[in-house]
């Protein structure tokens, strides 16, 4: 397995340039205060989509045949690489099938839709929709695009590394959420391509740890349930291209509940007028919560990974 390397994420971000945003990096005061770090978020629900999947599509696209492209492409999504999948098929012109769980967020089925894919519901979390997808593959030769488990995908995450580094070289710690693993693989493997002394630590819901499970058992692990209501988080079975990449390239996996996370949105809206939805919040929660071990004045980037938020899931919430 050949892995990204500095170059390959430039050419990436060439590629992908005059379709996505380069996100900004944003002084965090209140989150620097108080964990005794200093905190940036990258800022990735000001992207085009609401979220940083529209990278690896874009990426990916760049490197099918015009046969594949001809047959049209499916995918499977929680809701993000739904959309990110239909806006980068829309911009070359490929007809694109999105299958999403049934109680995906409304607004990004709609969202996806919108942007001119057909979708599907099928299931109740990413994996039974995945095994829709893969269906459908069979029945009609579409072409499959993997949300997470795919190089040249893992390659557009990664440019989130990537610009991390460019407007912030001094980094110490970069803290990322972890769904399949496609994003926090990227984005260790450009930054440490770029800065090997940098600790990249991911954050899972605890009611779907399914990549810590893995690399604390060596193997990849099914998950037999999964208790976590999050859609970015929520996969019984991580990629193995992915598990391979974290296993050698993250540095430490931390866990917090559902609820945690969900108070982490509010708090992030509150404090930092910023509008992450759940899997985003992840990293500002393990923050809040004190899962993130470095020294004081640590240079620690969250990424904030999008802002397509379900506001019904934070009713009775609190902040503080």
């Amino acid at each position: 397995m050949v892995l990204p390397d500095a170059r390959a994420f430039e050419q990436a971000r060439a590629r992908m340039a005059p379709h996505v945003y380069h996100t900004p990096l944003l002084t965090s005061r209140m989150l620097s205060d108080r964990t005794g770090f200093d905190v940036r978020l990258k800022a990735e629900l000001f992207q085009r989509t609401g979220s940083y999947k529209i990278r690896g599509p874009l990426n990916k696209f760049t490197f099918l045949t015009p046969d594949e492209k001809a047959r049209g492409v499916i995918c499977s999504s929680a809701g993000n690489h739904a959309q990110g999948v239909a806006l980068a098929a829309r911009i070359f012109g490929i007809h694109a099938v999105v299958c999403m769980a049934a109680n995906a967020t409304p607004s990004k089925i709609q969202a996806t839709r919108a942007y001119g894919a057909d979708v599907v519901l099928h299931g109740s979390i990413w994996d039974e929709a995945n095994e829709k997808a893969q269906e459908l593959v069979r029945e009609r030769g579409y072409t499959y695009i993997h949300p997470f488990d795919d190089l040249q995908l893992i390659g557009g995450q990664g440019t989130v590394g990537l610009e991390i580094f460019q407007d912030w070289p001094e980094i110490d710690v970069a803290v990322v959420p972890i769904g399949g693993g496609g994003l926090i693989s990227g984005v260790a493997l450009a930054l440490k391509s770029l800065k090997p002394a940098v600790r990249v630590i991911g954050v899972e819901s605890s009611g779907a740890p399914g990549m810590k499970r893995s690399v604390d058992e060596g193997g990849l692990v099914t998950l037999d349930r999964v208790d976590c209501t999050i859609d970015g988080l929520r996969v019984k079975r991580v990629g193995e291209k992915t598990f391979d990449i974290v296993r050698r390239y993250v540095d430490d996996i931390v866990t917090l509940p559902d609820e945690q996370i969900f108070e982490a949105v509010v708090w992030t809206m509150h404090h930092a007028k910023l509008v992450p939805e759940g899997a985003a919040a992840a990293p500002v929660g393990a923050l809040l919560h004190g899962l993130i071990k470095a020294p004081a004045g640590a240079r620690v980037a969250c990424v904030l990974s999008g802002g397509n938020v379900n506001l019904d899931q934070l009713k009775g919430l609190r902040w503080n």
